[in-house]
């Protein structure tokens, strides 16, 4: 498997690592983490026939400044919004970032889309119609219960 280009080219990856827990549970190795790869995210949806989303450790990013996605890609000097279809492209992927404003504040509590800081829902919002599925769970929690469903309408 190649590594996402998010990944790769991630500034401070301890950071996130350590606000995820990102661990393995019995070597207790460090996991790989990376923002969010949207051309890989929209390539998973369209093969897979996705048609919702659930988005995991969405607390995790509560105490960023900002959130970062690799919305596209730079491929030998020009931009794709598509993922490539060889690894041979992808070794040559440059990231294009986008970067949302952080929300500041803890979603752990939260248990209602509505209840959601206007920043996360701005987030998940732009996420749901770039990657071209509905978010219809967020987790938001370690705990059973640190869940938020929401109701939509499956296109």
């Amino acid at each position: 498997m190649v590594p996402s280009r998010a990944r790769c080219r991630l500034p401070r990856p301890k950071r996130l690592r350590a606000a995820g827990e990102e661990y393995g549970a019995v070597t207790g190795r460090p996991r790989r983490c990376g923002w969010l790869d949207l051309p890989a995210l929209r390539y998973a949806v369209r093969i897979n026939g996705l048609d919702e989303l659930v988005i995991t450790k969405l607390d995790v990013l509560d105490d960023f400044d900002e959130i970062r996605v690799a919305e596209s890609y730079v491929i030998d000097g020009k931009r794709r919004e598509s993922y490539p279809s060889s690894s041979r492209e992808l070794a040559r992927c440059e990231p294009v970032w986008r970067s949302f404003p952080g929300w500041k504040t803890s979603t752990a509590k939260i248990r209602r889309w509505e209840d959601l800081p206007e920043r996360a829902r701005a987030y998940l919002e732009w996420l749901e119609e770039s990657a071209g599925a509905p978010v219809t769970v967020v987790s938001v929690g370690a705990e059973r219960d640190a869940e938020i469903r929401r109701a939509v309408t499956v296109r």
